[in-house]
């Protein structure tokens, strides 16, 4: 059994294999952009000594909640400290869909905040020092990873030029309003796709294709078979549009640890 604690003393149960004890630790990381008040959630493993990885991840559009300290969890495993990135503020915190809906368009429609917002989430990242004093994050060794709302997020983080080893997309939105603006990306991408996703339609996929080509980027993009959108999210369950889907989800946390494990041996 693995247990995730939360910063405000909330005990969340997620279960691991095996008997062996493990703590998931998450912490509030406040910081300021242009004099706002945001606040993302650092997650790692208890057991995580010495000097370890940073992931900064980017959550759907729901925010840094406790489902993204799960995902977080997941994605640190017992080798990464993540950062959950907060794109909208501390004071905007949605409550259901229709708000994240909201939330998520007026970042998603302004692209140069997006990268902004994300940037200084990373700069956080780089510096941020967890409680658990035995461990420090390798400001050498630093990815992005986000879901949905996140991996459109980290896909302009990568066209921004956001020097670190290494981005990775799951489920999402491959467009940008701005595509003379990726000349050359700074390292390897990886999207994770769900072939069937309606929200990103062929032709989507065709002129991100060709992006990446015309930018000489080091890309992979994995279309997987009878995955919709948000196939990572267990929470998500709209047939033939958004839906959870256990197996290419774990074939897709499995390609993006093959992923980050090779760039940070560089």
């Amino acid at each position: 059994m693995k247990h995730l604690a939360l910063a405000t003393v909330t005990g969340l149960a997620l279960l691991g294999g095996g008997t062996a004890m493990a703590e998931t630790i998450v912490e509030t990381v406040p910081y300021e952009i242009d004099g706002e008040a945001f606040a993302g959630l650092l997650v790692y493993d208890s057991s995580l000594t010495g000097t370890a990885p940073g992931i900064l991840m980017v959550p759907n559009w729901m925010g840094p909640t406790d489902d993204a300290a799960r995902k977080a969890a997941r994605v640190a495993g017992d080798r990464y400290v993540v950062l959950v990135a907060d794109m909208y503020g501390k004071a905007a915190r949605p409550q259901n869909q229709q708000q994240a809906a909201q939330a998520a368009a007026a970042v998603r429609s302004n692209r140069a905040l997006m990268r902004r917002r994300a940037t200084v989430a990373l700069d956080t990242l780089r510096t941020v020092q967890p409680r658990q004093k035995a461990l420090k994050v390798d400001s050498t060794r630093l990815g992005a990873a986000g879901f949905c709302f996140g991996g459109t997020s980290v896909l302009e983080l990568a066209r921004a030029g956001a020097a670190i080893s290494g981005f990775v997309s799951f489920h999402g939105n491959l467009d940008t309003p701005r595509p003379g603006d990726t000349t050359a990306l700074p390292a390897p991408v990886l999207v994770l796709h769900g072939a069937d996703d309606p929200y990103v339609p062929a032709e989507q996929v065709r002129a991100f294709e060709e992006e990446m080509r015309n930018a000489g980027a080091d890309w992979q993009l994995v279309s997987f078979g009878g995955a919709v959108h948000s196939f990572s999210d267990p929470t998500a369950n709209t047939p033939g549009q958004a839906q959870y889907h256990p197996r290419v989800a774990a074939r897709a946390f499995t390609m993006m640890n093959q992923f980050f494990d090779e760039q940070f041996a560089h």
